[in-house]
């Protein structure tokens, strides 16, 4: 897992040490570490109020810390690299009555390009994403779906070396969610650094590199999807009718336990759950049931979700704030 940085890596784009944000009584953000490299797409995950949207206003110093240090490209102030950085703020807004092609120039020319070369981006954008029938059009007779994806280009025009997206799929059909993931996996192509925020689990498991599990405040995991995975025991389900004993002898069998059978199953076998080690391939298991003549009426294998991952590190309260 991750940890604070205690010297300077210029690979090291972000990097936050101790940092804690209350209100009077209220702690927002509780001793939060973490650093991003360059070049990742890492995500920002927790249900809504775990402290994703006050966490990244710290680190753009749209707010203060209480306490802490923060570290962004290099500089201990986000202000002095602010055209280096995109930003999508969690409340969005849009200059309605602006065509869509000049709302992108605009803030393309407000981090820095010249006229032409943001003009030039922001046509190139509209008709790579699917919006260049639209680029005459005034903002307010976009659709919100619409409205969002120009909102994220004019974030993004000034190909800034940090992207920073605050909850971007929200609103979003699944269509424009397709055309957004493909938009954040352009830009890590690229060589920019991406960081979103979400509480929907599916973006992150397709997208991340690394995440941060975030909840009341509290980082209770920072690390890759896969390390995030093996925190909890891979299971195998089986049903049979015959003696499963004869698979104890399987080296990466870890433990087997029987299973009640619920109501709803009318199924006279009995369930059994393996949890298995990473060394063993589920196939491998099934071979074996075929081998020692152990009937299966079921065999199910599924890698665990990162919300399953999140119900595992927080526990039981974590299942009132449950992701969709």
């Amino acid at each position: 897992m991750s940890s604070s940085i205690s010297s300077p890596d210029s690979n090291i784009v972000l990097s936050l040490e101790h940092v804690v944000k209350t209100y009077g009584d209220f702690t927002a953000v509780d001793d939060l570490s973490l650093s991003i490299p360059k070049g990742s797409i890492y995500g920002f995950l927790g249900p809504n109020g775990a402290g994703k949207t006050t966490t990244i206003r710290m680190i753009l110093e749209i707010i203060k810390p209480k306490s802490g240090k923060i570290s962004i490209l290099g500089h201990p102030s986000a202000l002095d690299v602010r055209n280096r950085i995109g930003y999508l703020p969690e409340e969005k807004g849009l200059y309605k009555k602006m065509k869509v092609w000049a709302l992108i120039q605009y803030f393309a020319m407000l981090k820095g390009m010249s006229k032409a070369d943001a003009k030039h981006q922001a046509w190139h954008l509209l008709e790579k994403y699917g919006l260049k029938d639209f680029a005459e059009a005034k903002v307010e007779s976009l659709s919100k779906g619409m409205g969002q994806k120009v909102q994220v280009l004019s974030a993004v025009a000034h190909e800034p070396e940090l992207i920073i997206l605050d909850e971007p799929f929200t609103g979003l059909d699944p269509v424009n969610q397709t055309v957004l993931e493909e938009l954040i996996t352009d830009m890590a192509n690229n060589g920019q650094t991406v960081i979103f925020s979400t509480h929907v689990m599916q973006h992150a498991e397709r997208l991340c590199d690394s995440i941060l599990l975030i909840a009341k405040g509290r980082k209770i995991f920072d690390g890759t999807v896969a390390e995030a995975k093996s925190t909890i025991p891979r299971r195998v389900v089986i049903e049979t009718k015959n003696d499963i004993s004869p698979l104890g002898s399987i080296e990466g069998i870890e433990e087997m336990s029987r299973l009640e059978i619920t109501d709803d199953n009318d199924s006279s076998d009995a369930q059994w759950q393996l949890r298995i080690s990473e060394q063993i391939n589920p196939q491998d298991i099934l071979k074996a049931c075929f081998e020692k003549n152990i009937s299966l009426s079921r065999f199910e294998f599924s890698e665990p979700s990162l919300h399953d991952v999140f119900v595992h590190l927080v526990g039981d309260e974590a299942r009132e704030h449950a992701f969709r």
